[in-house]
């Protein structure tokens, strides 16, 4: 949020903190949509060897998308799909649950990186919503999809102009079908805070929906289709096996003709394309169910999913039991890039979460939160997805997701399983498929680097949206941080 939403004044500070801290007191430290009794149980762990035409590596989105599609698309193939942990339990049960259209992580990101294509891809990834919602309903899967849209939200003047500056643009583009600039008082009839003071409203490209649940789902549409899944499975190495690849696991080898790797955040089998991405850790606090005042208060009867516009930001919506999930701000990098369980957790992140929470929400005063939690998500320098084949094009992997992969991994899959085809489609013809993003540098540059923009983005913030002389670099280079 803006400073003038999120840096408190020294006024009231001992009963301001006394507040958060009773607001957070009960609060259990654990993905709100992981602590479900309906959680399903694992599926066993591969022990010896086995054989497929193809085998998966990852059990979030973007593996559990590869699988269904690829036992979709050919039926008689044999896919097995082997997942370190179990289903649900990384990103794809810990994020907000926003299932976005956007395959570019936002329009504003699309027109500069791929302004030639930009069309097609706002094409491509409303088709990719639109199958989404569909697989959701032919599968029976019960995850509370809601397609509500989404409001980016101005809290500073240089927000609003950038608002407006970017639905001019859109509009001169023929592409502002469906999306809305709002001022003041028409955002605060949508959701009312008295830090709003303009938005933009995408009605249409994207829905709200239980993350864990959908990944469930997900895993109960694959093991119907015939896929076999191996929880507690993690894949340590991959080499050449004749005329196939070889998977190594804790307990046996997995034999296939080919590899998709949905790895995402966690080291890729491929070595070398782990310095295309970084780890960035996020965190989400998820309320008490709100009471029919509560919500009225707020007038949130639209149930759109909300973010606001300031480089750090907060994204916010309500659960299908009226909750409010705040998240957002603080994006954490672990010096070296390592994924670890000890970062899951920042205790200074909750209380400025819930500091920035009662500001943007007085109304809501007294309001408890039951979870909070923290995860891994993977970055990289144009915070959209990059894609590519390795092993004389036997594997096939997706990465980069920076946060929008709830919608953007299934079309992830699809163009893995073109890449492993040998096809060429309207993917993967895409300049965004075929080229890759600039990589990061090593320790210690890397983190001295992510740390400098990140503290820049913050000075942006507070200084009226200006950008310093080394964000204005990052952005000639094409490169970047975001959340």
């Amino acid at each position: 949020m803006s400073k003038s939403v999120s840096e408190p004044s020294g006024q009231g500070t001992e009963a301001r903190d006394e507040a958060v801290r009773a607001a957070l007191a009960d609060a259990k430290p654990l993905a709100y949509w992981l602590d479900d009794p309906a959680r399903p149980e694992p599926e066993p762990e591969l022990r010896g060897d086995t054989h497929c035409d193809l085998l998966v590596v990852g059990g979030g989105y973007s593996g559990l998308w590869t699988a269904l599609i690829a036992k979709e698309r050919d039926p008689a193939r044999e896919v097995v799909l082997i997942e370190g942990r179990e289903i649900a339990w990384a990103a794809s049960g810990r994020n907000g649950g926003f299932c976005a259209a956007s395959l570019t992580h936002g329009a504003a990101n699309g027109l500069a990186r791929w302004p030639d294509e930009f069309d097609r891809l706002e094409e491509l990834g409303a088709r990719n919503l639109d199958a989404i919602e569909e697989a959701v309903q032919r599968y029976g899967i019960d995850c509370d999809f809601e397609r509500t849209g989404e409001i980016t939200v101005a809290t500073e003047p240089h927000q609003l102009a950038e608002l407006a500056e970017l639905h001019d643009e859109l509009t001169e583009l023929g592409l502002a079908e469906g999306t809305e600039f709002l001022d003041g008082e028409s955002m605060r009839r949508q959701v009312d805070s008295p830090t709003f003071i303009g938005g933009l409203y995408e009605r249409d490209g994207v829905a709200m929906l239980n993350p864990a649940k959908l990944a469930w789902g997900l895993k109960r549409a694959c093991l119907e289709l015939g896929v076999r899944i191996h929880e507690h499975t993690p894949a340590t190495a991959l080499t050449g096996h004749g005329a196939g690849m070889a998977v190594r696991t804790r307990e046996g080898r997995v034999f296939a003709r080919q590899v998709a790797l949905g790895t995402n955040v966690f080291p890729s089998l491929v070595r070398r394309t782990r310095a295309y991405t970084v780890p960035v850790y996020d965190y989400a606090l998820m309320t008490e169910p709100l009471t029919d005042a509560q919500l009225a208060a707020i007038g949130w009867s639209g149930r759109q999913g909300l973010g606001d516009q300031a480089n750090q930001f907060h994204y916010f919506r309500l659960s299908a039991d009226n909750r409010i999930l705040w998240g957002g701000y603080d994006a954490i990098h672990p010096y070296g890039g390592r994924v670890e369980a000890k970062h899951d957790h920042r205790p200074e992140t909750y209380r400025r979460l819930a500091e920035h929470f009662f500001r943007c929400f007085p109304q809501l005063a007294g309001v408890r939160f039951t979870h909070a939690w923290g995860g891994a998500i993977d970055t990289c320098t144009r915070f959209s997805a990059f894609f590519g084949t390795a092993h004389r094009g036997r594997v096939a992997y997706a990465a980069g997701y920076t946060g929008l992969g709830v919608g953007a991994t299934r079309f992830g899959a699809e163009v893995m399983l073109d890449l492993l085809a040998g096809e060429e489609t309207e993917r993967t013809s895409l300049e965004m498929v075929r080229r890759k993003p600039l990589p990061f540098p090593p320790e210690p540059f890397a983190s001295a680097g992510i740390e400098l923009t990140k503290w820049s983005m913050a000075r942006s913030d507070a200084r009226g949206g200006h950008r310093n002389l080394w964000l204005r670099t990052m952005d000639r280079l094409g490169l970047g941080f975001d959340s």
